[in-house]
């Protein structure tokens, strides 16, 4: 049992019930990220984050990894959010920012780039000087899977981290994308936490689906769901996903961000 003493500080990390207790307690995007990277909540996620981080790739041997739940990353007025599946063992594991160090992210960061969203097109490490525009990087799962792939039961404990990041980018969120099928079916209940209703049948996952979102109970303004394929190496090395499809549905999720797109 972890404890933690001060100002926000928390006990009892590797309890089940962690997620749920502390992540409604948060009301700054700061003070959601300071305390997710304490969960130890899912014990498989928690072996396997460690003992990457512990017996290291040997490309990275010099590296002291993160090895910790990596929270989102972007601005807290983030009018678009990009929700992806979990940490790459390599990637964000590594160097502890989403996205970061690994060929999905290298593919994500130069569209973001392409339209203006991202300072520079490449993402190697967290002291690297890349900053977004109004856009917020965050994944469903913050641990690192085996093999990229949660469990079911896995994605359900740490839906409560993703309810409160977009609850508390509500105020200006106005459009969200899904990278793949596990990301948009993570998503969904997440939303539907934040008050905001879904239609029914619950919306099918697509490469380029949009979906508008009604207002809901202190959210006055509908919320645009758009899908992509995920920028994995195994869809941008098939041709599944191109750079010009992504950037494509990362261009019209800006526009309805209403977030100025060109470099």
């Amino acid at each position: 049992m972890e404890r933690s003493r001060g100002r926000g500080a928390v006990s009892d990390t590797g309890d089940p019930s962690f997620p749920a207790r502390q992540a409604p307690r948060c009301t700054r995007l700061d003070e959601l990220d300071a305390v997710v990277t304490r969960c130890r909540a899912c014990p498989r996620l928690v072996a396997w984050r460690e003992e990457v981080a512990r017996v290291r790739r040997a490309a990275f041997r010099d590296w002291e990894y993160w090895g910790r739940p990596v929270p989102g990353f972007g601005p807290p007025n983030a009018s678009l959010a990009v929700v992806g599946l979990a940490p790459a063992a390599h990637g964000a594991n590594r160097t502890g920012r989403m996205f970061t160090g690994d060929a999905t992210g290298d593919f994500l960061f130069a569209a973001l780039h392409e339209i203006g969203l991202a300072s520079q097109p490449t993402s190697l490490h967290a002291g690297d000087g890349l900053t977004l525009r109004g856009v917020r990087l965050t994944a469903p799962v913050h641990c690192a899977p085996p093999q990229n792939r949660p469990t079911a039961d896995e994605r359900d404990a740490c839906r409560s981290w993703l309810s409160a990041e977009l609850r508390l980018l509500a105020p200006r969120l106005r459009a969200v994308v899904a990278l793949g099928g596990f990301g948009w079916q993570a998503l969904l209940p997440a939303i539907r936490e934040t008050g905001r209703p879904l239609p029914r049948p619950r919306p099918v996952f697509g490469h380029g689906v949009h979906v508008v979102l009604p207002a809901g109970e202190g959210l006055p303004h509908p919320l645009h769901l758009l899908g992509s394929y995920h920028p994995s190496q195994r869809n941008t090395f098939t041709g599944r996903l191109t750079f010009p499809m992504l950037v494509g549905v990362l261009r019209r999720a800006a526009e309805l961000a209403e977030l100025p797109t060109g470099r």
